[in-house]
């Protein structure tokens, strides 16, 4: 069943029964300024003689023929002269004995009365007509904005059926785990009976929960897809407008049309704009229009019939400000969290994307799956999609190896910016440091292992120095924070140990550091003695608002500065090992400086070949 989609009336209706008017007023008075000829061109000029005249000559049998129209009567010589007479209106051709038998001029009577009438009368009629037509169109006008203003509570939702939704679960790669939950809601769709027989209930409700990117509505459409039943689909911001009411309304009538088309699938996408908590007192009290729209969602999905076949999905990437009367059982009682993918499962996104392309022949997805570690599946397909459109720029015609590094390189690091032209002195100033991020990255055995450095500008950075960690990690320790801070703080070393200066280049490596040593403090306890296992700060924000939770400050002055002792004496203490670092490799800097000033980028094969002294493979 398909949503009424209404719209205001259009002003063209307007303007055409103008145009309708005008031309027919146009047509009145033109038939009031020009009557019908009563006489063709060819009695024209014709001589006016007494009727008894033409009596005489039909008689004598000198005419050929003997028009009569109405009260006019129009006689034709042989020789073509027209004469004309008047009868009396009651005088009929026996009457007037032009009715001989034997006499061979032909008499023909016409009688144009009843024509000259509907002629005299069709101006008129068309108006009434016109009128009438005009009326019916204000009334239907009027009948339509009544429509248009009481379709505000009418649901928005999209709907497609079983033909329209063609995704299924193997277009829905590395969420395994999620569609062996899903099957369970497919099965019931298509099988219910088999769960009710024995009294089991299925989930009423399923909640996809997962970052942005990670798949949470291509699923739900690949439920509906796989059961093949109507699929609704609506965002959580569609509910809400600026009438009170109306999100109720909407939600009533968006139910009301997914029980007539049961079995079938509700998805509401973006749930926490209209699910958050309930509250906030002095900030809209408890009758706001978005608790009325929450209210009769939960009212809704606790009043389904036993035997009614929906089943409502929705996603968020907010779960901590759903309302908890939303989460309950009977209602989103089961909820299924969407990971980013691993390196297994971001390959098989890879290669579920490479169906639908050209790929060239031998193309490995492994390296790439390495080089797109903590992504989602939405930005996979980006990568996928610039490497097809570098590959249409090469002229290539199929994807190849390079185009897909490339994209990888672009989608991460950002475009390349060869525009931006830099002075010898911040070229060379760039390379020493990005090649100090190399070398003490390379050198701190807890760190990512380096991939690739380039002195070419990508985004707002003036060069990039590329670590990719060798597998996925769920867990970071203590020593491999320290390490990456020593990482970031290279390329300050770098500059402070041979320009004997310091530049803006290294402002976001510092506030990175310094974030890590300040949640290696708070968040994680892994501060010094004084401040022990403790986590400092507390987060607090009113949810009902919607913005997003600030850090309160739940410790004393003493411990603050305890917490900022403890990460300037980090920081610096990874500063010093950088710098002690590059002072032991700098003749190995020296010589990498010059490379990499002459050819811009360099892989890490050929750092290690100078570096480590390694020949290359």
């Amino acid at each position: 069943m398909t949503p009424v989609r209404t719209r205001p009336p259009s002003n063209r209706g307007w303007l055409l029964s103008l145009v309708l008017f005008s031309l027919l007023i146009a047509m009145s008075l033109f038939s009031m300024t020009h009557p019908v000829r009563q006489n063709d061109a060819k009695y024209a000029d014709a001589k006016e003689v007494p009727v008894s005249a033409i009596t005489r000559g039909y008689e004598q049998k000198m005419f050929s023929k003997i028009v009569v129209r109405d009260n006019k009567v129009f006689a034709e010589t042989a020789t073509g002269m027209i004469l004309q007479s008047y009868k009396e209106a009651g005088d009929t051709v026996s009457e007037l004995g032009w009715n001989d038998p034997e006499n061979p001029t032909v008499v023909e009577v016409e009688n144009r009365e009843a024509t000259n009438m509907l002629i005299a009368v069709l101006p008129d009629l068309l108006f009434l007509l016109l009128l009438v037509g005009g009326l019916i169109w204000l009334f239907r006008g009027i009948a339509r904005s009544q429509s248009t203003a009481m379709s505000f509570g009418k649901s928005r939702a999209r709907v497609a059926d079983m033909r329209q939704v063609k995704t299924r679960f193997k277009d829905v790669a590395g969420v395994e785990e999620a569609k062996e939950d899903l099957e369970e809601v497919v099965d019931f769709l298509k099988n219910p009976k088999k769960y009710t027989s024995i009294g089991a209930k299925i989930p009423r409700g399923v909640l996809l929960v997962g970052a942005p990117g990670t798949g949470k509505t291509l699923l739900a459409r690949a439920v509906a897809g796989e059961a093949g039943v109507p699929f609704f689909s609506i965002a959580g911001s569609e509910f809400v407008e600026m009438f009170v009411g109306v999100g109720a309304s909407r939600v009533r009538d968006l139910f009301m049309k997914a029980k007539r088309n049961a079995p079938c699938i509700v998805f509401i996408d973006e749930i926490d704009a209209v699910g958050r908590q309930r509250g906030g007192a002095g900030f809209g009290g408890g009758h706001d229009e978005r608790e009325q729209t929450l209210n009769q969602i939960l009212t809704e999905m606790d009043g389904f019939e036993q035997d009614t076949n929906v089943i409502v999905m929705a996603a968020t990437n907010r779960p901590d400000v759903l309302d908890r009367a939303l989460l309950r059982p009977g209602r989103f009682d089961r909820r299924i969290f969407l990971d980013k993918p691993d390196l297994e499962a971001r390959k098989k996104i890879l290669e579920v994307h490479g169906v639908r392309k050209k790929m060239a022949k031998g193309v490995d997805y492994t390296p790439i799956a390495k080089k797109t570690v903590g992504l989602a599946g939405a930005d996979l397909e980006n990568i996928m999609n610039e490497a097809a459109i570098f590959a249409a720029k090469r002229k290539h015609k199929t994807i190849m190896q390079e185009d897909m590094d490339d994209a990888v390189e672009k989608v991460a690091l950002g475009p390349e910016k060869k525009s931006r032209k830099l002075t010898e002195k911040e070229k060379k100033i760039t390379a020493y440091h990005e090649l100090g991020h190399a070398i003490v990255g390379h050198l701190c055995p807890e760190s990512d292992a380096l991939h690739k450095i380039s002195i070419v500008s990508r985004g707002s950075a003036l060069g990039v120095t590329w670590f990719l960690p060798s597998e996925d990690q769920y867990t970071t320790s203590k020593t491999k924070f320290l390490d990456e801070i020593c990482g970031l703080l290279g390329g300050r070393a770098a500059e402070k140990l041979i320009f004997d200066e310091m530049t803006t280049g290294a402002s976001n490596d510092i506030e990175r550091a310094s974030q890590i040593a300040r949640s290696m403090a708070m968040r994680f306890g892994m501060g010094d003695d004084k401040l022990g296992p403790v986590a400092y700060g507390e987060k607090e924000g009113t949810m009902f608002l919607g913005v997003d939770p600030t850090m309160a400050r739940n410790y004393s002055e003493e411990t603050a500065r305890t917490i900022d002792d403890f990460v300037r004496k980090t920081v610096e203490e990874q500063y010093q090992r950088a710098l002690g670092i590059l002072k032991k490799h700098r003749e190995k800097l020296e010589e990498l400086v010059v490379i990499l000033l002459k050819q811009e980028t360099m892989s890490v094969e050929e750092f290690k070949v100078v570096f480590e002294g390694k020949t290359a493979a």
